[in-house]
This record gives C-alpha cells, structure tokens and sequence, in this order.
C-alpha cells in the first residue's frame, strides 16, 4: 500500500501504527516522528508565517481568496499513491477536502481518497480505529485507542474527589485572542479542570478581552495552532501584563503557561494523549509532576513582571 497523509496528525497515527515504510506522501509540516521529515512533502503554504507577528498572520488569512496550501499534482502523479488521507474540519489547517477529490481523479491509478472531521476525542479516536481497518493495522489501532482511554480514566480517577476544580482557559491564538474549541475542553475535564470559554465540539473562536477578564481563569494556557514551543514564548512576550491582562487571577499568582499547540493540542492524533498530561501536570503539579514530556511546556513568569 502507498499512502498520502494530507494531515500531520494522520501522518503521526500512520507511524504509531507501524505503517510508516507504506507513507509516501506528507504535507510540508508533517514532523513526527523526525522520520516524517523523509518522505516527499507535497504541499506548500500560500502565506508567510515565519517572520509574521500573530497579528500580520492572522490579517493574511482573512485576507487571502481561496485555498491557504497548494498541492503538488506533479509529485502526486510520480508517487502513485493508492490511498491519500485528508481532512474537512479546518481549511486554514491544510488541504481541503475538495480540493484533494479533484485532484485525485486525475492521478493514475484514481486512488481512494478518505477524509476526517474530528470534533470531540471520540471522534479522534474513531478516526484511529479507522485508519487501521483501511491498512489492516486494527490491533496496534486497538492498542492505541486503549492506551488513550485507560490513560484518561486513570487521570480522571486521580482527580475525582477533587474539592475544587481550577478554572482554565485555553487559547489557540493570542493576537486576536481565540479561545480553544473541539476536544480541548474535554482535556480541561478530564485532567480536573473547568474550561471557562472553549466549547466542546465547536470550532476555535474568537473572544474578547472582557470576556476573558470576565471569565478570570485561575490558568492560562496559550498553544497557538501551529506554533511550537519556543514561537509561543516568544509570541507571549508581546503581551503587555499592565493591560486588563494584569487583572486575570491566573496572570497575578504567575499561572499562564506556554506550550507547544502545533504538535499537542491542535492536532487531533495519537499526542493528544501527552496533551492530556501537560495539563494534569499545569493544573494539578502535586498530584502530577513529571507526567508531562519534557520541554512540553514553560511557565510565563508574568507574575514577576507586574
């Protein structure tokens, strides 16, 4: 089987699975596992991301007319995938899904095209189970679904009985602010938190700065779409903490942290499992040091700087 994953979170579950020798295809930010990074990228972003303020992205994507991503017809021909796997949630995170059906029936071969929408962590996981009856890999899709499930029930576990669950907000962009959305809150719930403004199984959306003062989270946690760790700390250092930012409970006793959007949290794949962790170990780090990965988050010490 020669497989094109049009998703990093598809391409991610595709090695998890063992699959990875059949990808012969991935888009340009496929990155995990570092293997990923060997096979052929066919697809390019239209917008200027690397020297843009989250602002100046954010202006371009409203701006832009038509798709945020080309996709290179050239190089899908020469690979003669015959299964490409894409996605239909979010035209601004890759390729959409009418634009790969085209282009699909004109490659040789006229491969299957399938695609995914995954709005809450069942439907992630049910895109898991999928991908491996497609590839006749549903044991290792039934090892990695269960190890997601058990891992939540046992987080769930150690924070049943809590007396008081700290208020979060998570945010998937800064400048605009925008509030997380889809499976994030269920994280929040699931590692003994309350996200105050993310709406399970909804988009991403944009929220004010008084409904963020209003809502005054005991933690902040920023993972912009597509920005790493080091991007996000560096796009946080922008904010100015005397603004009604100051006034939030989580920005006076020093809890906002940063952590790294674009390989967790935003991508709905096998790593929403460490992402889970990072905020086990973010709201409850008596009960959960050390869970998290290593350098998968970082405290933002506005606290100091008020």
């Amino acid at each position: 089987m020669r497989i094109c994953s049009l998703l990093p979170s598809i391409t991610e579950t595709l090695f998890e699975l063992g699959l990875g020798n059949s990808v012969v295809a991935v888009t340009h930010e496929c990155d995990w596992p570092p293997e990923a990074r060997t096979r052929t990228p066919v697809t390019r972003s239209r917008i200027r991301v690397e020297d843009q303020s989250s602002a100046q992205i954010d202006q371009q994507v409203r701006e832009h007319d038509g798709s945020l991503y080309d996709l290179d017809a050239d190089a899908l021909a020469r690979l003669r995938p015959d299964l490409i796997l894409t996605q239909s949630l979010c035209p601004v995170c890759a390729v959409d899904e009418t634009t790969v059906r085209q282009f699909a029936k004109f490659l040789p071969g006229e491969p299957r095209v399938f695609s995914y929408h995954p709005t809450r962590l069942a439907d992630v996981l049910a895109m898991i189970q999928e991908i491996g009856a497609l590839t006749d890999a549903q044991p290792a899709a039934r090892r990695l679904t269960d190890r997601f499930g058990s891992e939540i029930e046992r987080i769930r576990a150690e924070v049943a009985g809590l007396p008081v669950r700290p208020g979060v907000v998570c945010l998937e962009w800064i400048d605009p602010l925008f509030a997380c959305g889809h499976w994030t809150p269920e994280l929040v719930e699931a590692a003994g938190g309350c996200e105050l403004l993310g709406r399970v199984g909804q988009p991403s959306r944009r929220a004010s700065q008084e409904e963020l003062v209003a809502a005054n989270p005991d933690v902040v946690l920023i993972a912009p779409c597509g920005f790493d760790l080091v991007r996000t700390v560096q796009e946080a250092g922008c904010i100015d903490w005397q603004t009604r930012w100051g006034e939030l409970s989580a920005v006076r006793t020093g809890r906002v942290f940063a952590t790294d959007g674009s390989a967790y949290f935003n991508c709905p794949g096998p790593r929403l499992i460490e992402s889970l962790q990072i905020l086990a170990e973010v709201l409850h780090p008596e009960r959960f040091a050390g869970l998290a990965p290593a350098h998968s988050f970082q405290r933002i010490h506005s606290a100091n700087r008020m």
